[in-house]
C-alpha cells in the first residue's frame, strides 16, 4: 500500500483526495494519530453482525506533508486486505465506513472525485 495522491477502497466507485486547505491540527482533532515518522494514521474497527463474525479495521494514513494519502480495510491483524463491497455480507461495515469518509468530507479533511 503505497501513498498516492487519489486513493480508493476495493471495490468501491468512491475516490478522494486531500482537500487542499487541509491542516494538521485538523487531523488531530479528528482522531489520526502522528507517528514517529511525522505520517497521520486514522485507524478504527469497523464491527459487522455478530452473525458473520468478521471484524476489519480501516486504515487511512496521510504524508507528514500532506499530500499523500493511502486507505485500506484489513483483517484485524492488519495482514490481509479485506472488500468490504462484495455482497450483503458486509453491508453493515461499508455503511460504518461511508458515514466515517462522510464526516471526513464535511470537516474538509477530503474531496471526492
Amino acid at each position: 500500500m503505497a501513498f498516492e495522491k487519489i486513493a480508493k477502497l476495493q471495490g468501491s466507485n468512491d475516490v478522494y483526495t486531500l482537500s487542499p486547505d487541509l491542516k494538521k491540527y485538523t487531523l488531530r482533532d479528528n482522531a489520526f494519530e502522528e507517528l514517529k515518522t511525522g505520517n497521520f494514521q486514522y485507524l478504527r474497527t469497523l464491527s459487522g453482525d455478530s452473525m458473520v463474525n468478521q471484524e476489519v479495521k480501516l486504515k487511512i494514513v496521510i504524508s507528514n506533508d500532506l499530500s499523500k494519502l493511502k486507505i485500506a480495510t484489513t483483517t484485524m491483524n492488519g495482514l490481509r486486505a479485506v472488500n468490504i463491497y462484495t455482497g450483503d455480507t458486509f453491508k453493515e461495515i461499508r455503511e460504518k465506513h461511508e458515514f466515517i469518509m462522510q464526516e471526513f468530507l464535511n470537516k474538509g479533511i477530503f474531496k471526492k472525485k
